[in-house]
């Protein structure tokens, strides 16, 4: 285990050296700036790192993150553009709390504090999303991430944290648009064929005499990857239009398509600490079973070999030796062979493939009495389907509309300034979602091997039948939210809100599609005080309904406290509860958690925090302590919405020391506590070869699937029962220098300690520094970007559902590569 004794000292050297190193190549060219050149750089120098903007992604009020009493960060174009972030797990660099454990290689949405989060687009929750798609943000002017459970206003959500997108728009202000039409053209190669293309165009115009700006997005991507069989193609259109029809009234509408096409990438299987350290695989072919010679195994195949999941092991594995398990869940031919990284469990023909289309329509009115009226109506709908030959395969077709109202006003009374807003919303869900997983075995291939019958199974999404489970369904939510803002002039701020929710649900189950029962569902059970139990080791067997229905009800609430000190400093407390839906991968919800009430749930926060300005507001730092917590262990959805208690804190600080040199820092400290099985005193998962101390030949196991219940508790292996997979200290520090003649450096540095691959601790996932470095060049028109990933080729991995199948499989992580982007500004 690495120690969590730190120095920054080892960083800065990284940033200094690094940023020297390729100072003589942006030298040469270096000419002193004018007058005129370094106001411009006074003004874009920070490239929009600072806080002062005001962000209404946290509470509408409009607040500056400086002045928000709560742990957020936001992230500008200009920020990705300079240090080339391509997908939503870089984000770690620039945010603290946001380190993501893979999702089968999908980069769908971040985890918050430990937690999987939220994503929103123009302050609208959108669709779930934890890896049906990789999150696209090259059409975004900025991010913001929230940590904690979401305003009343926004409705029920996770109580991890969100990302707000904000997509690219011609509109500076009220009234007011960019002054030209602008726009770009860019081309990004890199390592593994990467191959992306993007162009964008926006400015101000007339529609009948009126004043309006547009801005239109595209993106075309068709790229290798360094992992075997997989590739992406994918295609983004985004356009944003806002138009004036008075001075009282504006409209802003838009949306984006997204079409995506590639697959997940589960890692390495067979999982050993062995594999870890030395790269030492163990090799060997399953038994066949494909008994009719199509090819693939089907469930019925694997029924008839009821040994191969067998046996189920609880409460601990000690003492298992090879001579316990039945014969047919041994390789044949076992033997070691060194495994490199881009060899993984993906098959040629996996595939996942998702559409999505996102639709708004604002209509804002500006009173004479001084009140403003914004209706917000959001669409939003995806068609998915995820396959991979090792057992595993789902469909989602969901779409959600939502109509949200807020009246706002601000009053100033004496010393005093009040703002409020009250917010009725309306929001729709439906969906129809399929799983098949029953028959999810990891280890029976041979990565040094190509896929084939002995692995294969038939899948359910090919036959559209035999899923394991199946919900079609809707459900209605009608909210409604107040919040008020109150500053005094001498420095106190006050923030309080509360919401109503009553979600009217529907879910039924076509039993035709099944393979057994009414789904997963039946492994539902109940413990002895009635409670519902996921997994195995309740009292009593049930069954899920077929169908249900049901209206439950929930209170949000929030309260902050701020103070600005006369030296700059803003200390704050806030307390919140937050109303959660619980959720499945395609908005789904099980007819057992409607029927039992447990489809909604709450979370608490408390968190308190410490933010400051200084040095003519050009340094800015945060610093967050926090505990957050679900409070009905029982609702639990283990792949969307786990049942945890997080606490941690996290700091930032950002730099524009001056028009040259930006610095970032960060650091967090997070623990999360898996409440269910603290509650239940175990933990069902995949079982892997180094959870059997006294198995000798990993071979004698890896044809089958051993599953059970880890134990919790005194004398276990993980007694606090501490969710694997998340680093307990990471500390992040960035740095860009300008040369102001045109060339600009950048440098990343992440330092993350070990962490447990899954929740019985039997492997460790070493810590490492991961450090990112670019130059680039960008003149009036003309701009290249070179940045080279991973610097130092790094070895190092991420977790795969380490609550689930963290001892069987691994996510390897990319090697050195490139990225160069070439672009043409006009």
């Amino acid at each position: 285990m690495k120690t969590t004794n730190f120095s920054v000292a080892p960083i800065a050297r990284a940033v200094t050296t690094g940023l020297l190193l390729l100072a003589p190549v942006a030298g040469f060219a270096q000419e002193t700036p004018s007058d005129a050149e370094i106001e411009k750089i006074e003004v874009k120098g920070s490239l929009g790192s600072l806080p002062g903007q005001d962000v209404e992604a946290v509470f509408g009020f409009g607040k500056s993150i400086l002045e928000t009493p709560r742990s957020a960060s936001t992230i500008s174009d200009e920020q990705m553009e300079r240090f080339n972030v391509s997908d939503i797990d870089e984000l770690v660099a620039f945010a603290p709390g946001t380190f993501t454990q893979s999702f089968f290689g999908v980069a769908g949405s971040l985890d918050i504090r430990g937690n999987p989060g939220e994503a929103y687009f123009r302050g609208v929750k959108r669709l779930d999303n934890p890896g049906n798609y990789p999150t696209p943000i090259g059409a975004s002017s900025r991010v913001d991430i929230v940590r904690g459970p979401a305003s009343p206003i926004y409705g029920p959500a996770k109580i991890g944290g969100y990302l707000n997108f904000n997509p690219k728009s011609a509109k500076v202000s009220r009234g007011k648009y960019i002054e030209e039409p602008q726009g770009a053209i860019s081309y990004t190669a890199g390592s593994w064929d990467k191959s992306v293309l993007t162009a964008e165009v926006g400015g101000p115009g007339k529609i009948a005499d009126k004043e309006m700006g547009y801005y239109i997005y595209g993106e075309l991507e068709n790229s290798g990857s360094y992992y075997d069989n997989t590739s992406t193609d994918q295609t983004v259109i985004q356009a944003s239009f806002d138009v004036d029809l008075s001075d009282k009234l504006n409209i802003e509408f838009g949306g984006m398509y997204h079409d995506y096409a590639g697959n997940q990438v589960a890692g390495w299987n067979r999982l050993t600490q062995d594999l870890i350290d030395n790269g030492t695989y163990i090799t060997g072919t399953a038994k066949p079973l494909d008994t009719d010679g199509d090819g693939s195994i089907s469930h019925q195949e694997y029924d008839a070999v009821e040994a191969l999941i067998n046996p189920f092991i609880f409460p601990n594995t000690s003492g298992w030796t090879a001579d316990d398990f039945d014969d047919l869940m041994a390789l044949d031919n076992p033997g070691t062979a060194k495994l490199r990284g881009n060899q993984v469990l993906v098959a040629p023909d996996d595939r996942l493939e998702n559409t999505v289309t996102t639709l708004y329509f604002d209509v804002v009115y500006y009173s004479d009495s001084n009140w403003e009226i914004k209706n917000q109506l959001f669409y939003e709908a995806y068609e998915n389907i995820n396959e991979n030959a090792y057992g595993f395969s789902q469909f989602h077709d969901s779409w959600v509309v939502e109509d949200k109202v807020v009246f706002s006003a601000d009053y100033e009374i004496d010393d005093l300034y009040a703002q409020v807003q009250i917010s009725p919303s309306l929001r729709y869900t439906d969906f129809e979602h399929g799983d098949d997983f029953h028959h999810e075995f990891f280890d029976r291939r041979d990565l040094t091997m190509p896929s084939s019958a002995l692995d294969r199974r038939l899948l359910s999404t090919r036959i559209d039948d035999d899923y394991t489970d199946y919900y079609i369904g809707n459900y209605l939510d009608l909210g409604f939210a107040v919040m008020t803002d109150l500053t005094w002039e001498w420095g106190l701020n006050v923030v309080l809100g509360a919401r109503y929710d009553s979600i009217d649900l529907e879910s039924r189950i076509p039993t035709d599609k099944l393979l057994f029962g009414n789904g997963s569902n039946s492994f539902i059970s109940l413990s002895e005080d009635g409670q519902y139990i996921y997994g195995f080791g309740g009292e009593t067997d049930i069954t899920a309904p077929v169908s249900a229905s049901n209206t439950l009800d929930g209170v949000s609430w929030n309260a902050s406290i701020s103070y600005k000190t006369p030296i700059g400093l803003i200390p704050y407390v806030t307390a919140a509860e937050q109303t959660t839906l619980v959720a499945g991968q395609g908005a789904e919800i099980w007819t057992g958690n409607i029927e039992s009430g447990a489809a909604m749930d709450t979370s608490d926060l408390f968190e308190f925090g410490l933010k400051g300005s200084f040095i003519d507001d050009t340094l800015y730092f945060a610093l967050a302590i926090y505990e957050q917590e679900r409070t009905d262990f029982n609702a639990q959805m283990v792949v969307t919405n786990n049942v945890t208690k997080n606490e941690g804190a996290e700091f930032e600080l950002r730099w524009v020391v001056n028009e040259s040199l930006v610095v970032t820092a960060g650091y967090s400290k997070t623990e999360v506590t898996n409440i269910t099985a603290l509650e239940n005193g175990f933990q069902f998962g995949f079982l892997g070869a180094d959870d059997f101390p006294d198995l000798e030949d990993p071979s004698a196991i890896y044809g089958g699937l051993p599953i059970g219940n880890f134990s919790v508790g005194e004398g276990s292996s993980n007694p606090n029962a501490r969710k694997a997979g998340i680093p307990e200290n990471i500390y992040s520090l960035t740095a860009t220098y300008d040369f102001q003649n045109g060339y600009a450096t950048s440098l990343s540095v992440i330092d993350a300690d070990s962490t447990k691959s899954g929740f019985s601790g039997a492997v460790t996932l070493p810590a490492y520094t991961l450090v990112n470095a670019g130059l680039s060049y960008q003149d009036e028109n003309f701009g290249v970007n070179l940045t080279v990933k991973n610097l130092t080729d790094e070895r190092y991995f991420r977790s795969n559902f380490p609550d689930l199948f963290g001892s069987q499989i691994v996510l390897p992580e990319l090697p050195r590569h490139f990225n160069v982007k070439f672009s043409y500004k006009f």
